[in-house]
């Protein structure tokens, strides 16, 4: 390897290290239900999704319903988009008149971003309409993610309370994964996507 190789990796484990306390607080205050920076402004939103589904975030799941949310969560997740893109030809959004995708493919497709591994067999412009890639596979690259997240969660829960038979609430781990961490990360690199475009120009 090179010099420039081990220099690279040195500093990634020393961001790695420097960035574990601050960004291990931030998630911690975030699962935990604290107060953080930008709970001001997606508080409001948080709660209205809780109203809105009929979730009380106050309430604690054993690990048998929370995996049995995570499990249905991920079962409707999936035939959402599998059925989505077999009829993505008679939906809405598609100007450019995609056809159905076949059985296998969709099927394929479906199970990979719903498992996150987002295995693609296909080019995504020239065979998925825009609905079927914004109400899909966009949703799914973050809900995938956030369920991710929130098993992650769950799993240093159960270690922690050990003498706990309550390990969070999916739906709540959930919710607080996409608006807290994901979708600040995405706005956050589209806006400097956005800044350096506009610097080149």
């Amino acid at each position: 390897m090179t010099i420039n190789g081990w220099v690279q990796i040195l500093i990634y484990f020393a961001l790695l290290t420097v960035l574990t306390r601050p960004l291990g607080g931030f998630l911690y205050r975030v699962f935990e239900g604290q107060p953080t920076f930008i709970g001001r402004v997606l508080g409001p939103v948080e709660r209205a999704f809780y109203k809105l589904a009929g979730v009380d975030p106050q309430s604690d799941q054993h690990w048998t319903r929370y995996t049995l949310a995570m499990l249905v969560f991920n079962l409707v997740c999936f035939v959402t988009l599998f059925l989505l893109q077999l009829y993505q030809h008679k939906l809405p959004l598609n100007p450019q008149n995609m056809s159905a995708l076949t059985p296998d493919l969709a099927f394929n497709t479906a199970i990979s971003f719903v498992t996150n591994t987002n295995w693609q067999a296909y080019g995504g412009e020239s065979t998925m309409s825009y609905l079927t890639q914004m109400l899909g596979l966009t949703v799914h690259n973050f809900v995938s993610a956030a369920t991710g997240i929130a098993l992650a969660v769950a799993l240093v829960r159960g270690f922690a309370r050990r003498s706990a038979k309550a390990i969070g609430n999916f739906w709540v781990d959930l919710t607080r994964g996409t608006l807290y961490v994901l979708l600040p990360i995405a706005v956050d690199r589209k806006s400097t996507r956005l800044n350096s475009s506009h610097i080149t120009i």
